[in-house]
């Protein structure tokens, strides 16, 4: 089936059934040969090159099937009191904290939108920014700026495709969600030793106006050396559907070297060219068969992903070199999302790159999900 070019249409039924059935398919099968599973040697960030592999064996089921198909879903990780907690804390954030018109941004997933990228972004490592959904603004003709359409003026949220950087450094639901013991428990049984957090994120894939999120692998935008250690814990707040915008992943893709890293650009920062960009993408593996980079592939069950329904509470863990994307949300329900992003930290030998476009201000460090004293 070719695809929806669906950043122009909802999905049709016809299709829905048979990109459900895939995916029925396939979770089917990874259950049959779960027995079988052996984790892939060398490739997740706790696996060194010269792990002998006894030390994989008796590893749980999930690990299992997160080393070997790079993302793992865990129905109900989070109940309805930490999932609604979070949904009132956003709201309280977005209601006091945003003024549209003294910072208004906006946020897109193509590759001329995350180059194009300025200060408000690049300033939001350590605090929370708001950015709203291209197509909820509008050009004021009298003075050329950009503002809300009417329509979102009264309910400025439902303006937004996301917030970050920092949720998780915020006292109240979102740091309570990021420490708390399920989440090391999770985390460390995957295998990450000294794993920090350097952003979070919560996603609106509002009604009728979420837009296309392009595939992309998370380590692009979250590099560590001298291997690529990051981890995303995407966690549904609403049911995530085919008609809303839920999920699709490439299983097996987490294989693959990372395509590109997303970097400040040294012709701005370092030799101070200010006519030029100051973010840029640099080419780190030209993969002939990923034609779809910072786009969608002409078909998405032919190239080899699947959707991931999911219920609010669910969990989706990927690892940070897996391919995935989300297509738009033409319908009338809302698919709110929170995302951590962790990476190893450096008690296991791995560093932050300093290229990176997200750099903490000097002397603050990411929140470490373990206590080493």
């Amino acid at each position: 089936m070719t695809s929806p070019n669906s950043e122009g249409r909802p999905l049709t039924e016809e299709e829905k059934k048979e990109y459900r059935q895939q995916a029925e398919t396939f979770f089917e099968n990874v259950k049959k040969q779960i027995p079988t599973m052996l984790p892939s040697k060398g490739v997740s960030s706790w696996i060194q090159p010269d792990a002998d592999i006894t030390w994989l064996e008796g590893r749980s089921e999930e690990c299992q099937i997160f080393d070997t198909y790079g993302f793992l879903v865990t129905p109900q990780f989070a109940n309805d009191e930490t999932v609604n907690a979070l949904k009132l804390q956003m709201k309280h954030l977005a209601d006091n904290d945003w003024d549209p018109k003294t910072s208004m941004d906006t946020f897109g997933t193509d590759s001329a939108s995350n180059t194009q990228r300025g200060d408000y972004f690049l300033d939001s490592s350590n605090k929370v920014h708001y950015f709203a959904e291209p197509t909820a603004l509008e050009v004021n003709m009298e003075n050329g700026i950009q503002e809300l359409k009417p329509e979102f003026r009264l309910d400025i949220l439902s303006a937004l495709n996301k917030a970050g950087h920092a949720m998780h450094i915020i006292p109240g639901s979102f740091q309570d969600y990021t420490l708390s013991q399920k989440m090391k428990d999770l985390v460390t049984d995957l295998g990450w030793k000294d794993p920090v957090v350097p952003q979070s994120m919560y996603i609106f894939k509002q009604a009728k106006i979420g837009g296309t999120v392009h595939s992309h692998q998370d380590s692009t935008f979250l590099f560590t050396e001298p291997r690529q250690t990051c981890l995303g814990l995407w966690l549904a707040l609403d049911d995530a559907t085919l008609d809303n915008g839920c999920l699709w992943v490439r299983p097996g893709s987490h294989l693959e070297p990372l395509r590109r890293q997303f970097i400040r650009n040294p012709t701005y920062f370092i030799e101070n060219d200010l006519n030029a960009p100051k973010l840029m993408f640099r080419i780190h593996d030209e993969n002939s068969k990923v034609t779809w980079e910072g786009g969608l592939p002409n078909s998405l069950s032919r190239e080899g992903f699947i959707p991931v329904e999911v219920k609010a509470g669910d969990l989706v863990t990927f690892c940070g070199t897996l391919d995935h994307l989300s297509l738009p949300n033409f319908s009338n329900q809302q698919r709110h999302t929170f995302q951590l992003h962790l990476v190893e930290g450096p008690k296991e030998g791995v560093r932050w790159s300093n290229e990176n476009w997200l750099q903490y201000p000097e002397g603050s460090e990411f929140i470490r999900l373990l206590n080493f004293e």
